[in-house]
């Protein structure tokens, strides 16, 4: 009788733990914003690479899993809302968040609590600070900012100093290693600049009122010689108020590689660089990423995607946001490139 029931046992054991795990994984995932293109891209790509998973799932009856997708917004009310959404999903016990982050350091407290939790959290595009990222997962930043850094101290004379306006966003991670690497590739080739003034845009919006008010601050044509704009979702804004006003003598550095900003670049507008991402990729690598740590365990805790310069040379060389990747990618500041 004993034996009986041990067996008995050890098969509703069996069968519950069978149950268990034929249930999907519950992934959350947080994104941005719906108005910046390159981050639109982004989620496009990991979602067309959970689509890829899921399917391989079915095929060859591996773990599945659900997506729970969830939309911040643009803006402080967008940090608000992503602060109390991944919240949400730490108190509903997913198996796993990935997250775009919309500030660096107002999603700390979530993050903490997904740690407590033992929730992974994989971040792409920025990073999360004052917690455990299980991975991260972003473009090679710094290296955008410095390969525009680069292109504009070839263009003007070495004696030359540059009259820049600054259009920052010091709240991301990303948007802070652009600027640092922009700035140090000028004080690397002894390029002598001066700051005029520095505005904040992320996004069309800002841009456009950012575009306004620099015609306002700079009416005169010749009072500046060159902008710098951290990403094209408020740059390209920028640049439409500039063009429209005529300031056709100004020099822009961007970066992302939107698509306007790429045909723009094919016709010489005033936009001369633009350090593109590959969003596409930089999704798609963040879902893997996650899937791994849900099957196997443990992944690489940090990728850096590179970037690359798109000007009038190197234009026809750039595969679009979606990739690939060019294999053997290295620097890709080449002199073909870099030559005005």
């Amino acid at each position: 009788m004993h034996a009986y029931f041990r067996w008995l046992f050890m098969f509703c054991w069996i069968l519950m733990a069978s149950h268990a795990q034929a249930e999907p994984f519950k992934i959350g995932l947080l994104v941005w914003s719906d108005q910046i293109a390159g981050q639109v891209a982004m989620r496009a790509g990991l979602e067309a690479e959970a689509a890829h998973l899921q399917q391989q799932a079915r095929d060859k009856n591996l773990p599945s899993f659900t997506l729970d997708i969830k939309l911040a917004g643009d803006g402080p009310a967008g940090v608000e809302k992503q602060i109390q959404q991944m919240q949400a999903m730490v108190d509903d016990r997913v198996d796993l968040i990935i997250v775009q982050p919309t500030d660096n350091a107002a999603l700390s407290s979530p993050l903490q609590a997904a740690n407590q939790a033992g929730i992974p959290v994989v971040a792409y595009d920025q990073y999360i600070s004052g917690g455990h990222l299980s991975a991260f997962v972003t473009s090679n930043n710094y290296q955008a900012g410095f390969l525009d850094g680069e292109y504009m101290a070839h263009h003007f004379a070495d004696d030359h100093t540059i009259q820049i306006i600054l259009v920052e966003y010091p709240y991301v991670s990303s948007t802070i290693d652009r600027v640092d690497g922009f700035f140090d590739a000028l004080n690397q080739y002894k390029q002598p600049y001066r700051i005029l003034r520095s505005y904040q845009a992320v996004e069309p919006v800002q841009g456009r009122a950012v575009g306004q008010q620099i015609l306002q601050d700079f009416p005169q044509p010749g009072s500046v010689d060159a902008l710098f704009t951290i990403n094209d979702g408020g740059g390209l804004a920028i640049v439409d108020e500039l063009e429209k006003a005529g300031r056709h003598e100004l020099f822009v550095a961007t970066i992302d590689g939107d698509p306007n900003s790429v045909a723009r670049i094919r016709k010489g507008s005033i936009i001369k660089i633009d350090s593109a991402q590959f969003c596409g990729p930089i999704g798609a690598e963040a879902m893997r990423a996650a899937y791994a740590i849900l099957t196997a365990g443990k992944v690489h805790e940090h990728w850096l995607v590179p970037v690359f310069p798109i000007t009038r040379q190197s234009v026809a060389h750039y595969p679009g946001w979606s990739g690939p990747i060019p294999e053997h990618y290295s620097n890709p500041c080449l002199t073909f490139l870099c030559r005005i």
